[in-house]
């Protein structure tokens, strides 16, 4: 995937297209992250095949840092980040940007002109993030994931 490297970056990671052969790894990594609502290694394998949706991982020497996965509904224009998540022993050094900016790219090959995401209302990291990114709040849901916690949604034109 043809990406520019952001400024501000520290990460020296590769962006790509997920394979099958990383479904481990991108397996792990989900399990680890998130607490709750976590995808399963049967919807992940599925995600890297279906048409309807894109995943692109973060490889650093060889190993995968972080993947984002992106739903991408034919002849629809709006782009959805469905899930992000980075390995926790690589936070902080910018694995999560790059695969946001790389997320957005792919929407844009499939000409969507919005992007949207929820993310977890107790998640001031990611809210960073997506705000500092261009994102503009425009919603809560109560209750949104298993849990009980709230969701914030967030969206961008593209």
């Amino acid at each position: 995937m043809d990406l520019p490297v952001a400024r501000g970056i520290k990460a020296k990671a590769t962006i790509r297209k997920a394979r099958l052969s990383d479904l481990d790894r991108v397996t792990e990594i989900e399990w680890s992250v998130f607490n709750s609502d976590q995808l399963s290694r049967q919807s992940l394998r599925r995600y890297m095949q279906v048409p309807s949706a894109g995943m692109i991982v973060a490889e650093e020497s060889k190993i995968i840092t972080g993947y984002a996965l992106v739903g991408l509904r034919k002849g629809s224009k709006i782009g959805r980040l469905y899930s992000i998540a980075v390995d926790k022993s690589c936070g902080k050094r910018g694995v999560g940007r790059l695969l946001l900016e790389a997320s957005e790219q792919l929407a844009k090959k499939r000409k969507c002109t919005l992007f949207a995401l929820e993310v977890r209302a107790d998640n001031p990291r990611a809210i960073k993030l997506y705000k500092k990114n261009g994102y503009r709040l425009i919603g809560r849901e109560d209750d949104w994931y298993e849990d009980g916690s709230a969701a914030l949604k967030f969206e961008k034109a593209l």
